[in-house]
């Protein structure tokens, strides 16, 4: 019998292991970048801003009044030096300052007749964007491991970046087993509606993977099991996550899948609650099987402890660190095993939900994660614990 280890060694174990075998860093293009992880620091290639740019619309000026207007600089063109004190070019804004400007004079603040700005004072702040102002040619502005959003394409792109060094999303797959699972229409006569097969690809999606192949009922024969197992694996796939046969009952196949397959256990059982058993094994190819249970809520349990790990491992991000939260409630604890206990933020405040059965989905529906109630402890209203949050997107939290 395997005896059960500590959540968080499990979830450490995963996160080396998936290091161990993340694919080296390719060039990607900009527009195709968002999404995946930076494999090297973001470094600008040259001082930001690249010159002095002009941030008001105005007159660049040397020397004192009144000033000669000498020509226009307009956002795009390259600056000629202003020659002599008395002459000023009119500026607009992003326009490159000229070598030899005292001051950048709005326009509004200016007084100009004909070919000449008869007057105008400069204001005590500078006008105009200095070289190098926001970073120095060099200058490491993320490191690796830097999940690729919007703001950092951009970021990137004022640096002069065409394409970014990333490490590419990983292929999933999710194969769902149980020939008790009715895919469409009403739940009844001992059969129950595959909840699975259809939410756990977004959630994946959310943790950065992409997902190339979605498969149940896989039928419960071991023969079914091995074969649906290779076809993912042969369709790409670098983590196969399937749910339901974890156990060592008379209709589970996994663990004989994968002897069969010649798989390595990461993690083989985890001392949490819910979420008892699951596993992450390695196939002798190098793909990851993250065997999940098959209810519902401790499928998720699973998810969050250990492939998100896994994952964060594959893409070069850093191992997820549990936040804090503080308790509005009472959280019990479960004797040796780790609880992960679903809750919702109310006020700041973490609070239990209902409906938290295993097999249940009402309560995650509205949650914002899980409360990390450590071994041999209890959740006290008003301690801090900590939390792992579920992967939803910006906006989605309840």
């Amino acid at each position: 019998m395997t005896l059960p280890i500590a959540w968080a060694d499990a979830r450490e174990a995963v996160f080396e292991a998936g290091s161990a075998a993340a694919p080296g860093p390719t060039p990607v293009p900009l527009v195709e970048s968002d999404g995946l992880t930076l494999a090297e620091p973001l470094v600008t290639l040259t001082d930001l801003p690249a010159f002095p740019t002009s941030s008001v619309d105005g007159w660049a000026v040397r020397g004192d009044a009144p000033w000669r207007i000498v020509g226009r600089v307009l956002a795009g063109d390259h600056a000629t030096p202003l020659g002599s004190p008395g002459t000023c070019v009119e500026i607009a804004t992003g326009g490159m300052v000229p070598p030899g400007t005292d001051a950048v004079i709005r326009i509004e603040e200016s007084k100009v007749d004909g070919d000449t700005v008869l007057e105008g004072t400069a204001r005590k702040t500078p006008d105009w964007r200095r070289q190098g102002e926001e970073a120095a040619r060099g200058e490491e502005l993320l490191p690796a491991g830097t999940p690729v959003t919007p703001g950092v394409i951009g970021l990137a792109a004022s640096c002069g970046y065409d394409t970014l060094s990333c490490r590419p999303a990983p292929k999933a797959a999710l194969l769902v087993f149980g020939d008790e699972l009715l895919t469409a229409g009403l739940p009844g006569d001992g059969r129950v509606r595959d909840a699975l097969g259809p939410s756990l690809p977004s959630w994946l999606r959310r943790a950065g993977t992409e997902v190339i192949r979605v498969r149940g009922p896989v039928a419960d024969t071991l023969d079914d099991h091995i074969a649906a197992l290779q076809s993912a694996v042969d369709a790409g796939a670098q983590v196969v996550c399937t749910t339901g046969g974890t156990m060592h009952g008379p209709v589970d196949h996994l663990h004989p899948a994968l002897a069969a397959l010649g798989a390595k256990y990461v993690v083989n059982t985890v001392a949490v609650r819910p979420g008892f058993p699951m596993l992450v094994a390695q196939l002798p190819g190098g793909q990851f099987v993250a065997g999940l249970p098959g209810n519902p809520q401790s499928t998720f349990v699973a998810l969050v402890s250990l492939v998100l790990p896994l994952l964060a491992g594959l893409t070069g991000r850093p191992l997820p660190s549990p936040g804090t939260v503080t308790l509005g409630a009472d959280v019990p604890g479960r004797g040796d095993f780790t609880h992960l206990a679903l809750v919702r933020l109310v006020d700041g405040q973490a609070h239990p939900v209902a409906h938290v059965g295993s097999s249940m989905l009402r309560g995650l529906a509205s949650s914002f994660g899980f409360a990390v109630i450590q071994p041999g402890t209890q959740g006290r209203a008003g301690e801090q614990a900590l939390v792992v949050p579920l992967p939803i997107l910006d906006g989605e939290r309840p």
